[in-house]
């Protein structure tokens, strides 16, 4: 009789059952196989302790009936899930589902065949103490989405959610969005001056006064242009650049989305494969740590490839709130391998890891900083500076290039030498406000508050996008108007619940639970009574639908009177205070509204061509908008082409043909010749542009509709401008 080792994937099964032999039969569960019914009532008995009632999930009765099959006739059973609390869950939900009630229980960091052999001889009973604190998170989650869920359905609209963690996330979104706009900008002037040493070598310093108006901006122009210039001071120090610890789930999610480009859902998905690959070990961790066999790997490794003399042994600590259960860092599991994977973003996020891992064992990187200051020879005018770095030592940064940054280079000169000044600029500037989260951003975020866990930063994100809460543009996290009037209605009257504090202590009582410190029924009833009451003495707030009263000189386009904001399926509105007397009905930004009358059809694709107004301005659109209850991509809900409309054309006399050449955009003018990437033309928030490989270029004088290939690289060959007004220095 052959042993059975049940997995969650086909492909660790795959894997493993290369290392196992013939003595076993390795299946996969594919995931969980049982869950909660969505009925709350059927789903969890709170009266008698809390008690979940698990269901087979849907489409899983095969699976299950198989492994039960093979489990008879199978000597031993050992159940080989993930090494967390998730994966504890599906060993123990696995033998109650089959009925296996003395299988064994083995975990590995790592699909190599060495630590499955190795796990094998170390099998142990199923750890209830993890198994409690996975379902306590289940059933605590289900009963806040629950409830909430079903006041805001009451409160606002129906078909909203909330959440224990999601409605902290998008918190934390919309106290940024608040803090951009109450932000006042602050007009301030940079002065630059281009200045020639003795040598004829040219640098540029920067004054380290900002004036506030543009009369003192000019007063030290004036006395810098008539001054004598020469170097007052130079400072030369040199500093180390420490190697970066290996990657844990954050810091992965966060640098895959800053040089790769990755959303946190597409790193973790490119992950879980090359962990059952066997070419990483398990990527769901808070650790920094690595095992002493990795240690010796890398040491090796960085010998033979960079020298004895780079290599220097380090010990890294988690700084994580709460960190999980002990894992290693994320790391590649044989370092000979410096590259691994089937797909691109497999072999580019295997780079990564393996670059980060090698070089966290590295010495330090040496440093040059310089900085001069500049004399101008006049009384009470600031001085200019300049400053400069140089990698003396690459140490560690040879292994991890990427990490380097730029270098400034200053010429070499000496104090008293003579400047000549060349050329000096006045630029207006005006203070900016915070920026909006990017999905890494939001990531590092959630890590330092202690909300969430590694496992569920992904998760996250994507149902605050998912249930039409934020929007993403590009990599920046934006909040809708419902996802503005769900958050201020929690915050209102649920503002503990989705605390910092209350989020972060509740991770630590459950993982209190995992350590045997604290009781399941206990500490989800110490919970709930409370929160219950909190829900129930909201039922009587009056029905969210009123907002608040618009701006006074904001009026009823048919009848002149005052308006009110509202909320509707599709965000705010303004509603005539009259209604339903009066049906005047005008969006934010005064336009009237109702359903979007069409100003044609597409001959080609016969979708309907509207008009219409949003965050940016105006613009138009191909097709209908989809539905933000339903996820994007599905069926005919997928997101519709849409335009800018000029900003000299007026948007109400937009015709048909005008609106299908706008659609044109963006437009494709062919490969770039020395990258291959694509050249593109469009219009955007700050006007019509060309694009290659994130190098976007302003077109001041060519039309975005007609520009050619030719005169794209054309403009690509040009020094890139700042952004920003400069005035004439004469």
């Amino acid at each position: 009789m052959s042993k059975l080792l049940i997995v969650e994937s086909p492909a660790k099964a795959k894997t493993i059952g290369k290392y196992v032999g013939k003595d076993f039969t390795v299946v996969a569960s594919v995931g969980h196989v049982r869950d909660l019914p969505k009925s709350n009532k059927k789903a969890i008995d709170i009266e008698g302790g809390f008690i979940p009632h698990y269901e087979i999930s849907k489409g899983k009765e095969k699976v299950v009936a198989e492994i039960k099959r093979l489990a008879k006739s199978a000597s031993e059973v050992l159940l080989a899930t993930d090494p967390d609390r998730e994966g504890e869950a599906i060993a123990w939900h696995v033998s109650e589902a089959v009925g296996v009630k003395n299988a064994k229980r083995i975990v590995f960091n790592e699909i190599t065949k060495d630590a499955v052999l190795e796990a094998l001889t170390k099998p142990r009973e199923i750890d209830m103490k993890l198994k409690e604190a996975q379902e306590a998170r289940r059933v605590l989650d289900r009963l806040v989405g629950y409830d909430l869920s079903g006041l805001i359905w009451k409160k606002v609209r129906y078909g909203l959610s909330a959440g224990r963690v999601q409605s902290p996330a998008l918190r934390i979104i919309m106290e940024r969005e608040r803090e951009i706009r109450a932000f006042v900008p602050e007009t301030f002037f940079v002065l630059s001056a281009e200045l020639e040493t003795k040598d004829k070598k040219t640098f540029t310093a920067i004054c380290d006064e900002e004036p506030k108006t543009g009369i003192s901006a000019d007063k030290i122009a004036q006395a810098a242009r008539a001054g004598d210039w020469s170097v007052a001071k130079v400072t030369e120090t040199e500093t180390k650049r420490a190697a970066l610890p290996p990657f844990s789930t954050s810091t992965l999610q966060q640098t895959a989305s800053t040089r790769l480009g990755f959303s946190p859902k597409r790193t973790m998905m490119t992950a879980q494969k090359l962990y059952e690959a066997g070419h990483i070990t398990y990527m769901r961790t808070d650790s920094f740590n690595m095992s002493a066999v990795a240690l010796a790997q890398i040491k090796d490794v960085v010998t033979k490839k960079f020298g004895a003399d780079m290599h220097e042994g380090r010990e890294y600590k988690t700084k994580a709130k709460n960190a999980q259960e002990a894992h290693e860092a994320v790391r590649p599991t044989n370092f000979t391998k410096e590259l691994a994977g089937t797909t691109e973003d497999q072999k580019k996020l295997y780079e990564l890891i393996w670059r980060r891992a090698v070089a966290s064992q590295m010495v330090d990187a040496l440093l040059m900083r310089t900085k001069i200051s500049t004399s101008v020879g006049q009384e009470n005018i600031p001085t200019f500076s300049a400053n400069g770095s140089r990698i003396l030592k690459e140490g560690w940064l040879v292994a991890d290039p990427d990490a380097k940054g730029k270098e400034t280079l200053l010429p070499k000169v000496a104090p008293a030498d003579p400047l000549k000044l060349l050329n000096l600029e006045t630029e207006e500037k005006q203070t900016t406000p915070p920026n909006r989260y990017s999905e890494a951003g939001l990531v590092k975020e959630l890590e330092k508050r202690g909300i969430g866990r590694p496992s569920t930063y992904a998760s996250i994100i994507d149902t605050i996008i998912q249930r039409g809460y934020v929007e993403k543009e590009g990599r920046t996290l934006i909040p809708t108007d419902t996802g503005d009037v769900v958050s201020s209605f929690l915050e209102e009257n649920f503002g503990n619940y989705i605390s910092d504090t209350f989020t972060a202590e509740m991770e630590n009582e459950l993982d209190e639970i995992a350590e045997g410190k604290r009781q399941y029924e206990p500490t989800l009833r110490q919970f709930y009574k409370p929160f219950l009451a909190e829900v129930k003495s909201k039922e009587k707030t009056a029905k969210l639908t009123t907002l608040g009263e618009a701006d006074k000189d904001i009026v009823c386009p048919k009848c002149g009177a005052p308006m009110i904001i509202k909320l509707g399926r599709g965000g705010k509105f303004l509603s005539c205070n009259q209604f339903p007397d009066c049906k005047g009905m005008r969006t934010i930004d005064g336009k009237e509204i109702g359903e979007p009358e069409p100003i044609g059809t597409d001959p080609k694709s016969g979708l309907a061509v509207y008009v219409l107004d949003g965050r940016f301005g105006p613009y138009v659109q191909l097709g209908e908008k989809p539905d933000p209850s339903t996820k994007l991509g599905a069926g005919k809900n997928k997101k519709p082409r849409r335009a800018s409309i000029p900003k000299e054309k007026d948007p109400s006399e937009v015709t048909l043909a005008e609106a299908l050449h706008y659609l044109s955009l963006p437009r494709e003018l062919g490969p770039h010749p020395e990258t291959g990437e694509m050249i593109s033309a469009s219009i955007g928030r700050f006007g019509p542009y060309i694009v290659h490989q994130k190098d976007f270029r302003s077109l001041k004088e060519d039309d975005v509709y007609t520009i050619t290939l030719e005169r794209a690289l054309e403009i690509l060959k040009e020094p890139k401008k700042k952004r920003g007004w400069k005035k004439k220095s004469d």
